[in-house]
């Protein structure tokens, strides 16, 4: 071998020592920035990825962002007040869990309907029809 190949071998065995040891022993150079176009592909996916974050139950959320309009957001404003609701972030997931719960009220009807095969569901023993005047009052009835 000659001698210029046995100082290669020996820096490259150096470096791969230096490489094992701890991180904090390393020197790091700082990076070199990178192209506007680069940085902007990279700044559109992270958009487009939803930031998600760690709830104190320790699940995984993830952050939404909703445009109100002006009377949604004076609507918003009542709800707070009349619930006593402390931020907008409370308004809205109470709202998606009375959409949830209305969601599984629909997917409910839909699948009994689908096993009466859209006959109407029996009255259970000892129960009676209401009467078309009964309907009517009950279509009638204010809340």
């Amino acid at each position: 071998m000659a001698t210029g190949t046995k100082a290669k071998k020996a820096q490259q065995t150096a470096t791969r020592v230096k490489r094992s040891e701890p991180a904090t022993d390393r020197v790091t150079k700082p990076r070199a920035a990178k192209s506007t176009r680069t940085t902007k592909k990279a700044a559109s996916s992270r958009r487009s990825a939803a930031p998600r974050y760690q709830d104190a139950a320790g699940g995984t959320g993830r952050v939404a962002q909703v445009r109100l309009g002006p009377d949604e957001v004076a609507a918003m404003e009542q709800v707070m007040q009349a619930l006593n609701l402390g931020s907008t972030s409370d308004v809205l997931r109470e709202g998606l869990r009375l959409l949830a719960r209305k969601a599984a009220e629909v997917a409910a009807a839909e699948e009994i309907r689908d096993f009466y095969r859209g006959e109407p569901a029996p009255m259970p023993d000892g129960a009676l029809a209401a009467t078309a005047e009964e309907l009517a009052a009950a279509d009638e009835a204010e809340w």
